[in-house]
């Protein structure tokens, strides 16, 4: 199995304080217009967030994993819900590279596999490195063309 570049930490932790600072502003704008807010709630609800934010993010890179097998992806994630996910290459309709502005300046990249039917019908794969994400996207294309040959439908 493989993990996700360790800077997938950094992207995860901003995320996570993007959304406490957001709670703690939301707070602020409580105590203006509706409440008495004390300043010291607000500071703390926002180390909590902080705080949980870092954890979930650790945790979360040691569970990350991926694998190319012989006829599927396999994925496993999750913190508090785990998920084991194997898109077999017939179901993989296209597949993408994506990489949004924090990731560009960690240095990351995303794979995104579309697969056919309509729940859930995307694999991201995040917290790869530029170069590594274009070789599993070309792999995956590869073996998703290859294994068009064995589909029986």
């Amino acid at each position: 199995m493989e993990a996700l570049h360790p800077r997938i930490r950094l992207f995860w932790v901003a995320k996570g304080a993007i959304g406490a600072i957001a709670l703690g502003v939301g707070l602020a704008a409580a105590d203006r217009w509706i409440a008495d807010v004390p300043l010291a709630a607000i500071a703390a609800v926002v180390a909590v967030g902080l705080g949980l934010g870092i954890a979930y993010a650790v945790r979360l890179y040691r569970i990350w994993q991926y694998e190319i097998q012989p006829d599927a992806l396999y994925l496993e994630r999750g913190v508090i819900t785990f998920v084991e996910t194997s898109v077999p290459f017939v179901r993989v309709q296209h597949v993408d590279t994506q990489f949004g502005p924090i990731e560009r300046a960690l240095g990351l990249s995303s794979v995104v596999v579309y697969t056919a039917g309509s729940r859930n019908a995307d694999v991201r794969i995040p917290g790869l490195t530029p170069d590594r994400a274009r070789e599993l996207q070309d792999a995956l294309r590869r073996l998703a063309v290859e294994s068009e040959a064995d589909d029986g439908v």
